[in-house]
């Protein structure tokens, strides 16, 4: 069966992301949800809590809460997001990935996709699909949806 990981900042996409979760289970595949917001969690329970990914980016998550600098905290979450997602690749964890966001999350969660192999389906749902999109595919065959 094959795994699809959700990546995204559930705090703001909490009900498009539970949405999608049943969709692709429903599919047969097997899911695992990364989230990757600083603010909240969702009401459902994920496979790495937003705690989980800001310990792989090897800062605390209160410390980027209590920074109040998203900038600094879309960075780090999306360089613990990105040591999440290389580990479950190289664990045979992950066959493709899914992302939705607006410009703060989808340079988060492109930044992981882009850490991806050629040929590892990549999808971004982005409200940036509409125009530049060079900073958040760069050479990667990373799929942009608007």
């Amino acid at each position: 069966m094959a795994t699809v990981v959700l990546l995204g900042t559930l705090d703001t996409k909490a009900t498009e992301y539970a949405f999608l979760k049943d969709r692709i289970a429903e599919a047969n595949c097997d899911v695992v949800v990364i989230n990757a917001g600083v603010l909240g969690d969702p009401d459902y329970p994920t496979d790495y809590s937003r705690a989980d990914v800001a310990a792989a980016a090897g800062v605390g998550l209160e410390e980027l809460v209590d920074a109040g600098d998203r900038g600094a905290a879309v960075e780090a979450m999306a360089r613990g997001a990105g040591v999440i997602v290389g580990d479950l690749y190289r664990q045979g964890r992950l066959d493709g990935i899914l992302g939705l966001g607006g410009s703060g999350g989808s340079s988060l969660i492109s930044y992981s996709m882009r850490l991806l192999p050629i040929g590892v389906p990549k999808l971004l749902v982005s409200t940036m699909a509409s125009g530049e999109t060079r900073p958040y595919v760069g050479t990667a065959d990373i799929a942009m949806m608007y």
